[in-house]
């Protein structure tokens, strides 16, 4: 600053700084530590004054780094006010388009200050210029929302950090426990609710929320757990969800996959794909030319109909003799009818509705993709679902959508392994009595020692049901799967197992 102040004060040969040179001093400014330079916001006040003065186009950086030093921690109440000035007429002053780190300084000020209607007010800025937050801003809205003791505020940015994250850190893990430790905790939610009302909603929303509020009432528990390789938290003994992208999104998501199908094959070969909508009845779809064509790059490899064969029959037997639908281009099934033994099987899984072929012409992707995803069941293949057709797909969901759908496989002595998909997510997760489960980051990515929050109202979360049968399916995890993992959601029917598919409830 004294060489800034030296420069731009000398009244025969005053120096001309380029735009780059003041956003360097504000940079440096807005990163200062008070102890060793006092007053840096006035500093910064008076770098972007004679910016301004000399011509120099200031940029989104400039605003940011000035609103960043005018927000920090020290200033009087008022600066923060306005910093949130400076980013809010950012657009209108200088035709600049704030970006999420104009705004958490502000957020972060407004939080320390306990001024929870600016914090929202920040909020609402970012939505209208199409900011999303980060798991920062979120726990700061959370936070502040929880010293206003404002509960409904606080479920539902519980919801957003949601939306935002699977796992929080310790900051924000710590922010969660203040708010379900307090007061204000334990006098929110209702005694009585419609249970049915509440797990239709869960089905809806893909497993894992109910999002209609808080339920219970009296002193949360907030305990520190890992939960079991089943799914079952060690603290209160629930199954954790595996949940699925909700009803909405899967809809959106299959119309996407079929408008760009539309685009890119022959029209009328995927439109015969209707076909699909008259024969939902399937728990898998198989990629058979994935399956077939798995480890067969040897001299005598080629088109595996045996083990195409293994995967359908060990799909069967998990499925109590229920045909899944295998996908297979019509070249592919003129050449195995060259062989009788082939032909026969072929000829009973046309008989039983268990195959489809594509026309010439077509790519198989197209259609195992959007049989997966419209009867909303498991797909099974190898395939990482990585090129440029699933590029295409530009979901935001796709990659939840995969964890929870596909089915990998292996082969040990020609019978077929099958990985199922994990019987939990990792993820923030409300039941339908209530309570709440967090996991927490994990950087060694074992689950066996996440550590979640587990957090309910005495008494609110039953004993787990028994978990229903996998037919010898060899797993990674111990097999309890849930309809979207819909917590206890099996009752009426333990026996049939309803892994990655809903189930519509009489």
């Amino acid at each position: 600053m004294a060489a800034f102040d030296h420069a731009v004060s000398d009244p025969d040969a005053p120096t001309r700084l380029s735009a780059h040179q003041y956003n360097q001093l504000l940079h440096l400014l807005a990163t200062a530590d008070q102890s060793s330079f006092p007053s840096p916001a006035v500093a910064a006040r008076r770098v972007f004054s004679h910016m301004l003065q000399a011509g120099a186009p200031p940029s989104e950086a400039t605003i940011t780094n000035l609103a960043r030093v005018t927000a920090a921690p020290g200033n009087p109440a008022s600066a923060a006010d306005e910093a949130f000035e400076l980013v809010a007429t950012m657009k209108d002053k200088h035709g600049l388009t704030p970006r999420l780190r104009s705004y958490s300084p502000v957020l972060a000020a407004f939080r320390r200050a306990g001024d929870a209607s600016k914090a929202y007010a920040v909020e609402a800025h970012m939505a209208a210029a199409a900011v999303s937050p980060e798991e920062p801003d979120v726990a700061a809205l959370l936070d502040v929302s929880s010293t206003a003791g404002d509960a409904d505020k606080v479920y539902e940015y519980m919801h957003k950090l949601r939306q935002t994250v699977d796992c929080v850190s310790q900051e924000t893990a710590q922010v969660v426990e203040g708010w379900f430790r307090s007061d204000k905790a334990a006098m929110a939610g209702k005694a009585d609710w419609d249970a049915a009302q509440v797990k239709d909603a869960i089905v809806l929303n893909g497993g894992g929320c109910h999002r209609l509020g808080w339920l219970g009432t009296g002193p949360w528990t907030v305990q520190r757990v890992t939960a079991g390789a089943d799914g079952q938290c060690v603290g209160c003994k629930c199954r954790l969800a595996s949940v699925d992208i909700d009803m909405e999104e899967t809809q959106r998501f299959a119309d996407s996959v079929a408008a760009l199908a539309l685009e890119r094959e022959t029209k009328a070969n995927f439109s015969h794909f209707q076909w699909l909508e008259e024969n939902k009845d399937y728990e898998a779809i198989v990629d058979g030319a994935n399956i077939a064509l798995y480890q067969q790059n040897f001299a005598e490899g080629g088109f595996s109909f045996t083990q195409l064969d293994a995967v359908v029959t060990e799909l069967r037997g998990r499925y109590h003799g229920k045909w899944p639908l295998v996908i297979l281009h019509n070249k592919r099934i003129a050449k195995l009818m060259e062989n009788s033994s082939n032909r026969h099987l072929i000829e009973t899984w046309r008989e039983n509705g268990a195959l489809y072929t594509t026309p010439s012409g077509s790519n198989d992707d197209w259609y195992w993709l959007y049989a997966a995803i419209k009867l909303n069941c498991l797909l099974v293949t190898n395939d990482e679902m990585r090129d440029h057709i699933f590029e295409l797909l530009g979901s935001s969901f796709f990659p939840k959508w995969k964890q929870r759908h596909r089915v990998k496989y292996t082969f040990n002595k020609g019978k077929a392994v099958l990985l199922m998909p994990p019987p939990y997510s990792s993820e923030i997760q409300e039941s339908e009595v209530g309570s709440w489960h967090v996991p927490m980051e994990e950087k060694s990515g074992d689950e066996r020692v996440r550590i979640w929050l587990c957090i309910g109202r005495t008494g609110t979360c039953k004993q787990p049901d028994e978990a229903p049968t996998t037919n010898g399916v060899a797993q990674e995890v111990p097999p309890i799967e849930a309809s979207n993992g819909v917590q206890q959601s099996l009752q009426e029917d333990k026996a049939e197992s309803i892994t990655g598919k809903r189930k519509d409830r009489d």
